[in-house]
């Protein structure tokens, strides 16, 4: 058993937002693997099913990304899925624009979804960081993160999320390193 988080904020302002990368994988993951029908629990957008028979849960927080954990604690005690079996995708602003890192464990850099989720639920578990790149210019980073992705920005974003799905049998082997060469090499 599974639990894939997508991090975000639940505006409709937000929907293309660098911030809400989360949610456009955990979007894509839906539609793929044919979870079920999107439904509102645990202070979120859940989701179920099986990949390669492995028991999936997926979930979009609907407390806003400075409050992911409260929403992903819930639902694990409900569900009793240990911290080592959550998947957090997210945007990582120290990450070249569609280049991903996935890893276990470690520091929250900044991130306060990430922050968020260590407070409720501990650091054990994995992340799966989706690289938005800088501001090129002097816009505060919490503007940056919060504007939209330009039209050559999506369409990449398009064929990094494909990636990403296509490596989604190893993310859930937990072969961290595998999946990151792998997806950055398609």
């Amino acid at each position: 058993m599974l639990l894939f988080v997508g991090l975000g904020n639940p505006t409709p302002n937000s929907e293309d937002n660098r911030h809400n990368v989360g949610f456009k994988i955990i979007d894509a993951i839906n539609q793929k693997f044919s979870l079920s029908k999107q439904k509102p629990k645990f202070k979120g957008l859940l989701t179920t099913g099986k990949i390669e028979e492995h028991k999936i849960y997926a979930i979009k927080p609907l407390t806003f990304m400075n409050n992911s954990g409260i929403c992903i604690r819930e639902l694990i005690e409900y569900f009793k899925i240990n911290a080592s079996d959550v998947v957090v995708f997210h945007d990582d602003l120290d990450i070249d624009f569609g280049k991903i890192k996935a890893k276990f464990g470690g520091s929250n850099a900044g991130h306060n979804g990430i922050a968020s989720i260590d407070k409720f639920i501990g650091k054990d578990y994995s992340r799966v960081r989706v690289g938005i790149g800088k501001p090129n210019n002097k816009i505060d980073v919490s503007d940056y993160v919060l504007n939209n992705f330009n039209e050559e920005e999506k369409e990449k974003l398009i064929s990094i999320t494909n990636n990403i799905l296509d490596c989604i049998p190893i993310l859930i082997d937990k072969k961290l390193e595998l999946f990151s060469s792998t997806v950055n090499n398609k």
